[in-house]
């Protein structure tokens, strides 16, 4: 089985939860795009985790991670992480964890680059979270990077990176006007950072096809959401990588391989972090209340979120677009405080109404159209089963998956592993 879990919005919809929760039916969890511009929190028997760049499978004794060529690796953001878990007694070995040694590293001047560019914008930013990760992509495509495989031949390194800070000290010394990079601290931060993850770098491809041959379970774990991919989101204010199922093979490094199913992770309402078109936004103390009743700060970055009503028009299109047959619906138990649930059911833009998601301009103009829902006004963070839940409940999902056009499976009713609710085995 080849499943892929995918965030159906702008991302931060709970995406690592779930692939804890799911994880014990699996034998190897791949991340297969993205960088640590992103966090997935997990809450489990073994505590609370915010995971960047590893699977959320690392936390699980007997499962593989691995980390597809198409993420882009800050090595010394990885090496504290790794850091970090063995701290706290998570044992990671190249037994349970395999880097791509075709992954793209992220430099230090990716991110000073990305800062730059930001702050040159201004008022005009697009919201980055400053983590080098447009730079790195454009350097991948541009044939510019250094790979996770580069630091197994440091007798080829030297020439490879001396001129590829020529080439960007063009832009961030001359363009810029900021401090040049200097190819022996490249190379030095390399090797502080990159021997100690040698171990991990394998040909991960060779390793998945043996896999599937096996018949081995595979989950494929993405990062951020569909409205932030960078052909089909909200452009230019999306990442820099391609967040939809159909890239989790590719991206995870068997491109021959065909998935087997697509679950979408979407939230009781909406959130997320950063700049663009956000309809459905909250303001002011109502919006102040659900981001704290949420606790909607970014993972990564630790800004907090915008948040909204549940958006319709974005969910039905981010789950076309992911191909999900499935949903895990999360954090409905956040709601709990809400005498009447708000819940954008279309859009009015030039004076007309759609329930269809627009792209380019006209998405700017947009203007939600509100319905309101009757709250349950209890708690139901101990609901296991769907006959526990209050009937306003049981009719916000209902209604929820009416609207979106897709089956939920999955209802998170809390941050805890075991807070949840199968619709189906309830």
């Amino acid at each position: 089985m080849l499943t892929a879990i995918v965030g159906i919005n702008w991302g931060d919809e709970g995406k690592g939860r779930m692939v804890d929760l799911l994880g014990s039916q699996y034998d190897i969890i791949v991340r297969y795009q993205g960088g640590n511009n992103a966090g997935h929190t997990v809450v489990n028997e073994k505590g609370k985790f915010i995971l960047n760049l590893l699977p959320s499978g690392i936390l699980r004794n007997d499962t593989v991670n691995v980390m597809g060529p198409g993420m882009v690796i800050d090595i010394a953001h990885l090496r504290r992480e790794i850091d970090g878990l063995t701290e706290k007694g998570i044992k990671i070995t190249a037994d349970n964890l395999k880097i791509s040694h075709a992954a793209t590293i992220c430099f230090p001047y990716h991110v000073r680059q990305d800062i730059l560019e930001e702050e040159r914008l201004a008022d005009r930013k697009y919201g980055s979270t400053r983590r080098g990760i447009a730079p790195v992509y454009a350097d991948k495509y541009m044939k510019k990077g250094i790979r996770m495989g580069d630091l197994l031949f440091p007798e080829t390194l030297r020439e490879k990176m001396e001129g590829i800070v020529e080439w960007k000290n063009l832009m961030i010394h001359g363009g810029y006007r900021d401090q040049a990079v200097d190819t022996d601290e490249m190379l030095e931060w390399l090797k502080i950072n990159g021997e100690p993850l040698l171990p991990f770098v394998c040909d991960v491809t060779e390793y998945l096809e043996k896999a599937v041959s096996e018949n081995k379970n595979i989950l494929f774990e993405a990062q951020l959401g569909a409205l932030r991919d960078i052909d089909f989101g909200i452009y230019p204010y999306t990442t820099s990588s391609t967040t939809l199922a159909s890239f989790a093979t590719t991206g995870a490094g068997i491109p021959g391989a065909k998935l087997d199913k697509v679950i979408g992770i979407m939230k009781a309402y909406s959130s997320c972090v950063g700049e663009g078109p956000f309809v459905a936004e909250f303001f002011g103390d109502e919006g102040n209340r659900l981001r704290e009743a949420g606790g909607e700060y970014g993972a990564a970055t630790g800004r907090p979120r915008r948040v909204g009503a549940f958006d319709i028009p974005a969910s039905r299109y981010g789950i076309k677009v992911q191909g999900a047959e499935e949903i895990a619906l999360t954090k409905l138990d956040v709601l709990s405080y809400m005498e009447k649930i708000p819940v954008c059911v279309a859009y009015e833009i030039d004076g007309e109404r759609t329930d269809k998601f627009p792209t380019g301009d006209r998405l700017l103009r947009a203007r939600p159209v509100i319905e309101h829902l009757d709250g349950w006004k209890c708690d139901i963070s101990r609901c296991r089963r769907k006959e526990d839940l209050p009937p306003e409940a049981a009719a916000y999902i209902r209604y929820i998956e009416e609207k979106t056009e897709c089956k939920i499976r999955y209802v998170s009713v809390g941050a805890e592993r075991d807070a949840y609710i199968d619709m189906d085995n309830a």
